[in-house]
């Protein structure tokens, strides 16, 4: 049997943004703006075109995805069902909680993709194959 999905739980968070003539300004706090105490912060850019990156979930971590500038495509699947999103937005973010599969692509030129997530690195936290995922999941033997 299928765990219950996370998907419902996937969501667009608004950003605080501060307008100013001289340029406006995000800031994120753990817990207020994001659902989670932020313990990692990377980014991803110089994609080349048509590259795919993600095709992995996480067992624990949560994420919040940000198009620091640019913009990039996010894919989420539970096994069942999916989910896209388009980020070309430096005052929002996208919240991926565990055990939720991801895939981003179609990167535009330039574009850089924050990633604040819940936990340190650690390899052992990922699917990286999406058979286990979903035998994890419950959805294959």
């Amino acid at each position: 049997m299928a765990t219950e999905s996370n998907l419902r739980k996937a969501r667009i968070i608004e950003l605080p943004k501060v307008v100013n003539s001289r340029g406006n300004l995000t800031h994120i706090e753990s817990m207020c703006h994001v659902p989670f105490t932020i313990k990692r912060v990377y980014y991803i850019y110089d994609v080349p075109g048509g590259a795919v990156r993600g095709a992995h979930a996480h067992k624990t971590d949560q994420s919040l995805f940000i198009a620091a500038s640019g913009s990039f495509r996010v894919s989420l699947s539970d096994g069942i069902d999916t989910q896209t999103h388009f980020l070309n937005r430096a005052n929002s973010g996208l919240y991926v909680p565990p055990m939720t599969w991801r895939i981003l692509d179609d990167f535009s030129t330039a574009s850089l993709c924050l990633v604040l997530t819940s936990n340190p690195y650690t390899g052992d936290d990922y699917y990286r194959d999406y058979s286990d995922y979903l035998k994890a999941r419950g959805l294959e033997s």
